[in-house]
């Protein structure tokens, strides 16, 4: 018998709207379910990972996951919740896009055993690309009316008197492509599920009508809800755009550090959503939590879980040790420990000056270091004082005035980290 899929959404938070008889249906056994995702990029950002995590609970149901990468849909742009179309993507760049995405996909779904519901990923393209124009009218086209397609919310705000910008052809016609989808999975793989975000209600029930007039079958819809944050502002984003899952685009560091700063409120919503720790588990998180909020235990917790199954282990351990270091646990090990992108990451926004490094040959002595050649602090004078006060340190360690900063101090062959107190950092960049 399988587990209750949509029970488990439910308590979790992630089920918006399901076709009447979804939940029975598939308590019957194994069924199948596919979720559309958009290749434009070569990565997925965490506003995919919603939709992702439904793919693996599905999994961990006993049903076989879907993943199906919108090559054909993709070089055209939904309607859904834009103003405007999007760029269209040549097919090079569309496969290379999915490869990329297959990888990071493989972190959440066993796609390579050999059980009856491994996941499998398809490419619309692959049955777009050779379907004319007047095939597709006249297979396709004819089954549903423009009245039918008009009444979709996606298509009625683009028409609307507020929208800045009509519509075009191309975006009237993604219901019928995205429903077509949903048709040729239910005929080559028995897919009789769709799933996605509340914004594709309507595409998912056209495929299910499509199913209904073609196939003589019958196909179901779920959906969840649009990831919000508590205060208003957009979920997935920050001030340098989309936090990715690809760590060359955002450092696992960045990452973690995104869901340690979220909200009390938001920590306790996404842990059910971006976790799979069990009811009980979070529950109990929940209740320390509140008895002690200054200790982030479910931002901490959300934290690991999310960065260790989108990044590794590995990984983990590393950004926890370098979010370590701004708060003084740390040593000039730790330091020199850390990768060059880790390192600017966490001390983004610190002053920098650069030095050569020839004037580390004989050793920069601590008065230059801090003011003469850098500007940290503003008088030989107050160097001195400072240091008498035994406030300096080089690489978290405490220094005096007699202290010489050689190559041995170097942060990854070309940093330095001064800091004056606990909170105040200088970073010197040696040149060659």
């Amino acid at each position: 018998m399988a587990l209750n899929f949509v029970k488990e959404l439910e308590w979790r938070g992630m089920l918006h709207d399901a076709m009447p008889g979804t939940e029975e249906y598939l308590m019957e056994g194994m069924q199948s379910a596919y979720v559309g995702i958009d290749p434009t990029a070569d990565s997925l950002h965490i506003g995919h990972l919603v939709s992702v995590m439904m793919l693996r609970h599905f999994q961990l149901a006993g049903h076989k996951p879907i993943a199906l990468v919108g090559g054909a849909t993709g070089m055209i742009g939904d309607p859904s919740g834009k103003s405007a179309e999007r760029n269209l993507l040549d097919e090079a760049t569309l496969r290379y896009n999915q490869e990329a995405l297959k990888n990071q996909l493989s972190r959440f779904l066993d796609f390579e055993s050999d059980a009856d519901n491994a996941a499998v990923l398809v490419n619309n393209y692959d049955w777009m690309k050779d379907f004319s124009f007047l095939d597709f009218i006249r297979d396709v086209g004819k089954h549903i009316t423009v009245n039918y397609m008009m009444a979709k919310d996606s298509v009625k705000k683009r028409l609307s008197a507020e929208a800045k910008e009509g519509m075009s052809f191309t975006e009237f016609t993604y219901q019928l492509v995205q429903g077509y989808d949903f048709l040729h999975l239910y005929k080559t793989l028995n897919c009789t599920l769709q799933m996605g975000g509340s914004d594709q209600w309507g595409n998912i029930t056209t495929g299910t009508e499509l199913i209904r007039r073609i196939g003589g079958g019958k196909g179901y819809a779920l959906t969840c809800p649009l990831i919000t944050k508590a205060d208003g502002t957009k979920f997935g984003k920050t001030e340098s755009g989309n936090v990715w899952l690809d760590a060359e685009r955002t450092s696992p560091y960045k990452f973690y550090q995104y869901w340690l700063n979220i909200s009390d409120a938001d920590a306790e919503k996404y842990i059910k959503i971006f976790t799979f720790l069990s009811k009980q588990e979070i529950e109990h998180l929940v209740s320390e939590h509140s008895q002690a909020p200054h200790l982030r235990l479910l931002q901490k917790r959300l934290a690991e879980e999310i960065t260790e199954m989108v990044h590794s282990k590995e990984e983990l351990e590393n950004v926890v040790k370098a979010s370590d270091i701004l708060f003084g646990k740390s040593t000039s090990q730790d330091l020199k420990a850390l990768n060059e992108k880790t390192f600017l990451d966490i001390f983004e926004g610190v002053p920098q000056a650069q030095v050569p490094m020839a004037s580390l040959e004989g050793g920069l002595d601590m008065i230059a270091a801090l003011s003469a050649q850098t500007g940290f602090l503003g008088s030989n004078g107050e160097a001195r004082r400072e240091l008498k006060q035994n406030s300096i340190s080089v690489n978290k360690e405490k220094v005096k005035e007699d202290y010489l900063i050689g190559r041995e101090d170097l942060i990854n062959g070309k940093f330095v980290l001064l800091q004056r107190g606990k909170k105040n950092y200088f970073v010197l960049t040696v040149t060659e």
